[in-house]
């Protein structure tokens, strides 16, 4: 399978300089080849083919004055602009016509300068990892890499980031070896998600929630108060505003660092996963908003989904309507809603005492189980 790996960069003043023009003329070829696309669809006009959009947005552009600058940076960094945007509208058809599943895509938008975020996406033939340890970027020259951990393989395409905070990134596409399939073991563990406690399995265990972003809570509101006070457009706000989005970055990265370690583990100690397929955007709208964003449980599924798929581990989601905190796990009885307040409950059928969490996390646990024996040919009905 592919994954990518993500590395912090530390380029020279002049490298900033010739990353930020790639950025810039990235975004200049986004923008041309989405306003052609737009004036022709408005005008009813068929649809460009990518090869004629690339020869009349980078080919021909370069040859006019206005565009002339285009060539001062890799041919590979425009090339790959438009794939991206080539990509955006296919995925909007794709949605409109139901061919693609999920959430409705939107229609490609205009990219701006003033973005928190900026990539540019070199393939094989624009950039190469020296014996030094740099990468070689086209136009760019070697910049320095901060190795943390090794590649498993030869990456098929780099990919440079630079955030809200002014940190660059380089994001390694890799092909994983097989070999990594961790060797098979007994437990099997399904996991109730919560705000008090971030994760319950279904062995009792309770992981407390971390809160990142209600322990920097106090930061950020002087961060931001801090901005508030600046005048706008000032060299002093644009300093506050990097302080702001550091602060946050801190926040994320401590988050996602959890998220890792948590889902290592979990996939390491057990042979098959179970987790309850959360509807998080309706959650989001609640008044629990904050906190739902704060526990960042999106994040944390899809890091357990391909792990599991990387290291030859079972995972499955549950239905968000199953009764998991109103099924007995013992004698499986419905026993009715009941207040977020009752933390612990006894069933009328067996009398077994339970605790919410534990018993929500048994009962998800239960419900995979089932479900993978359906998948795996499982009979679903007696014969007649």
């Amino acid at each position: 399978m592919q994954l990518r790996f993500n590395y912090r960069l530390d380029p020279t003043p002049g490298q900033r300089i010739a990353l930020a023009r790639a950025f810039g003329c990235a975004r200049t070829v986004f923008n041309d080849g989405l306003r052609i696309r737009q004036a022709a669809h408005a005008r009813g006009l068929p649809n460009i083919k990518d090869t004629d959009l690339q020869k009349q947005v980078i080919t021909a552009a370069k040859q006019t004055p206005e565009r002339a600058w285009l060539a001062e940076v890799s041919s590979v960094v425009l090339v790959q602009a438009l794939a991206d945007l080539h990509t955006a509208y296919r995925n909007f058809f794709n949605s409109v016509t139901g061919r693609r599943k999920g959430p409705k895509v939107a229609p490609p938008r205009f990219r701006s300068r003033k973005d928190n975020r900026h990539t540019i996406r070199f393939t094989r033939n624009g950039f190469r990892l020296r014996p030094d340890g740099k990468l070689n970027l086209a136009k760019i020259g070697d910049v320095r890499v901060r190795w943390s951990r090794d590649l498993p393989s030869d990456p098929s395409s780099v990919t440079v980031v630079k955030d809200a905070s002014g940190r660059y990134f380089a994001s390694f596409v890799v092909q994983t070896d097989p070999s990594e399939v961790l060797p098979e073991t007994t437990p099997e563990v399904g996991i109730d998600l919560g705000l008090t406690h971030f994760a319950v399995m279904s062995d009792g265990r309770k992981i407390t929630a971390p809160k990142f972003l209600r322990r920097a809570n106090r930061k950020l509101k002087k961060a931001q108060q801090a901005l508030s006070r600046k005048a706008k457009g000032s060299n002093n706000r644009r300093k506050a505003v990097a302080r702001v989005a550091k602060a946050h970055a801190r926040v994320a990265d401590s988050r996602r660092d959890h998220h890792h370690k948590l889902s290592t583990t979990i996939i390491r100690e057990n042979q098959a996963v179970y987790v309850e397929d959360l509807c998080v955007k309706g959650l989001a709208r609640t008044r629990l908003a904050k906190s739902v964003h704060d526990a960042g449980w999106s994040q944390f599924t899809a890091m357990l989904e391909y792990k599991a798929a990387r290291y030859g581990r079972a995972f499955g989601r549950i239905g968000r309507f199953v009764p998991s905190s109103q099924t007995c796990s013992v004698c499986f009885v419905i026993d009715g809603p009941k207040p977020l307040s009752v933390r612990t409950w006894t069933c009328e059928g067996c009398q077994t005492t339970h605790d919410r969490d534990v018993n929500a996390a048994r009962i998800v646990l239960a419900a995979g189980r089932a479900e993978s024996q359906n998948a795996c040919g499982g009979t679903v009905s007696p014969p007649v």
